[in-house]
């Protein structure tokens, strides 16, 4: 098997690099330590042809904003990035996931959702095999589902901004969530927006449900953040005070334990305070709260070239401290097994030779052999070699398919089964202990890394 990537991997790590270069050139260097790894992935078989390890991460921070329709999200989207790239109203006005990344050009484009699925520098990479595993016939309409927009803004430069249609939507409505626990899962920050105009649980149930609730189960909480938007609506009554009250309690009922709060109102949407003095108590707490939401969201890409630094590291130490031993001891077993399957096979089967010659009578002239001159013996040779040769690699792959059987079974990663199935293919001994392509040399380039 050969131990270089696919022309088609090559380009995907050029188009990479070249993206990489225009929005964040720091990590260019790390994409090449990645290709490292898989070097040392494909040599071992732990690694597939046409994968990589830098395709298993997100390099742009990714942020989504969540919520219910018509809770203030698009308003927020384009204030933040000074440019109307999403179209605001009081009526569902999208029912798709839109990714927002980073151009140069500045035209505001729109793409389609297969250009997502087809892209792995994309969160949405082969999601369409996602949505078909839930739905049959979904995953060929991806483009219902999901959909691009560039634009110049230097508030996405280096970063990837998701809006999601609102949870209350009714078509489309199992595909649609597993696609928002999808992106919640890669997500660096979840903005999660409801509307300071129902604040009552029964409007907030849904999104709670599938949200909040989920934080429960999660280590990584914390990157939820709740937005009560819309909160200069409440100006009229002055009950700022006993929106939020409500509203957190909701949200603690239904089992919230990790996340920040925060209140928030666009100027470009906000009803007229006519009040001087609820007006400026409404701004301050407003302001407050955006510049602390706004350093969040910067902070972002920092954490992000920590974790992809991170992962970078945790890769190595996962090859050589977990995936090698790992399947160093599968190969040992499977060895062994075909040792000992090969000895009472042969065993067996010289004991059925000699069975069959006693009964029959038969007998191995080898006087005969002899006189027939060197060809008789090396025919001899060859043949029973021959024999030997096939029933041992008969053994080698009953053997193999058996434990991977039991391997599948127990759900062992997918990168050790890669690298068992090339380590007992055809061409690979059954008398070596070390799995191929790791050696001294291997080593050096992981602690290199």
């Amino acid at each position: 098997m050969r131990a270089k990537p696919s022309s088609r991997l090559k380009q995907r790590h050029k188009r990479l690099k070249d993206h990489l270069r225009e929005e964040n050139p720091l990590l260019v260097k790390v994409v090449e330590e990645f290709q490292k790894l898989d070097k040392i992935g494909y040599k071992t078989g732990l690694l597939d042809i046409d994968d990589s390890f830098a395709s298993r991460i997100s390099w742009w921070p990714l942020i989504s904003v969540l919520g219910t329709f018509s809770a203030g999200k698009s308003t927020f989207i384009n204030g933040y990035l000074g440019v109307d790239i999403q179209k605001t109203g009081n009526q569902a006005v999208d029912a798709k996931f839109t990714v927002m990344t980073y151009s140069a050009d500045d035209e505001v484009r729109t793409l389609p959702g297969l250009s997502l699925d087809a892209d792995p520098r994309f969160p949405f990479y082969q999601i369409s095999g996602e949505i078909e595993k839930v739905t049959t016939g979904e995953g060929a309409r991806i483009d219902s589902y999901l959909q691009l927009k560039t634009c110049h803004s230097e508030q996405l430069r280096g970063k990837i901004l998701i809006d999601s249609p609102g949870f209350d939507a009714d078509q489309q409505r199992t595909a649609t969530l597993r696609i928002t626990d999808h992106i919640i899962d890669l997500s660096d920050l979840v903005l999660v927006f409801f509307d300071a105009r129902h604040p009552e649980p029964g409007a907030m149930r849904d999104t709670l449900h599938h949200l909040v609730s989920r934080t429960l189960e999660r280590t990584d909480g914390d990157k939820f953040v709740f937005i009560l938007n819309q909160i200069d609506t409440t100006a009229r009554e002055d009950n700022l005070e006993d929106v939020v009250a409500a509203w957190q309690k909701a949200v603690v009922q239904a089992g919230l334990t990790a996340g920040t709060f925060y209140c928030h109102f666009s100027d470009a949407a906000a009803v007229a305070i006519e009040d001087e003095a609820v007006k400026e108590r409404y701004l301050r707490r407003r302001d407050q709260d955006r510049q602390q939401l706004l350093k969040r969201i910067e902070t972002v890409g920092v954490e992000r070239v920590y974790r992809i630094v991170g992962s970078l590291e945790s890769t190595a130490n996962l090859i050589e401290k977990n995936w090698i031993p790992k399947l160093g001891k599968l190969l040992k077993r499977w060895r062994k097994r075909v040792i000992i399957t090969d000895i009472a096979v042969f065993t067996a089967l010289a004991t059925a030779i000699v069975a069959f010659g006693s009964v029959t009578g038969l007998r191995l002239n080898i006087e005969s052999v002899q006189g027939s001159g060197n060809f008789g013996k090396f025919v001899l040779l060859a043949v029973s070699a021959g024999i030997i040769i096939a029933i041992h690699h008969l053994v080698k792959r009953f053997q193999a398919t058996l434990m991977l059987r039991q391997m599948k079974q127990k759900q062992i990663e997918p990168s050790i089964v890669n690298g068992f199935k090339k380590n007992t293919s055809l061409l690979q001994s059954s008398f070596v202990s070390i799995p191929a392509g790791w050696n001294i040399f291997s080593r050096k380039k992981l602690q290199a890394v």
